[in-house]
């Protein structure tokens, strides 16, 4: 029969575990992003291209951070015909509220950064995006697009470069003919010493 002191070590036991249990449940959940204490809400936003978002990255309103990425996946519009990806973002309080007319982005930090979300307030609708609600974004442009375009700019202004090297064109040949040259500099001279002859109109004109 346990005595009153063995009791007691055993109730110690216990409470020790329960707390022990309870602590980890909440490291478990902050981990997990489970939010059950927690008040927010979710909003799902639709793009064509993710860019290399991922889950667990952070989402801005205004250009304040308010939660962050839970859930990205792929999905078939049958309106549209195409696969398209759904970003589920979590907000972090029901105080924030995102009009339906506003705009949704992916953003780098820094020029090679983290991917985020940003959302731009709408300054048209007074209907508020409610949980689970829906927005549109605006697709980002792949950086391999961009870098193709650069490389297009530089190839062309290679070419440009070539010609005038070359003596090619108006330009060209001003830079590498001497005589052109010569003759301007003769003429902006003559200019300079009677400047006359630019009102000087020439008879039967």
């Amino acid at each position: 029969m346990l005595n009153f002191e063995d009791k007691t070590f055993e109730l110690k036991v216990g409470i020790f575990i329960a707390l022990g249990i309870l602590l980890f449940s909440i490291i478990v959940f902050s981990i997990g992003d489970v939010y059950l204490i927690k008040k927010g809400y979710h909003v799902n936003v639709v793009f064509n291209f993710a860019n290399g978002l991922a889950e667990s990255a952070p989402v801005r309103f205004a250009g304040v951070n308010v939660g962050q990425i839970d859930k990205i996946d792929l999905f078939f519009d049958e309106n549209e015909k195409k696969t398209k990806v759904r970003v589920m973002a979590w907000v972090d309080s029901d105080d924030i509220k995102i009009p339906t007319d506003s705009d949704a982005v992916i953003n780098t930090l820094g020029l090679l950064g983290e991917k985020y979300l940003e959302i731009f307030p709408g300054e048209l609708s007074d209907d508020i995006l409610t949980s689970e609600g829906t927005l549109i974004g605006h697709d980002p442009v792949p950086m391999e697009l961009v870098t193709e375009k650069v490389q297009k700019l530089v190839d062309s202004m290679c070419v440009i470069m070539d010609g005038l090297k070359e003596g090619k064109g108006t330009v060209g040949k001003l830079l590498v003919d001497e005589q052109i040259y010569d003759d301007l500099e003769d003429f902006v001279a003559d200019i300079k010493a009677h400047p006359w002859k630019l009102l000087h109109k020439p008879r039967g004109e």
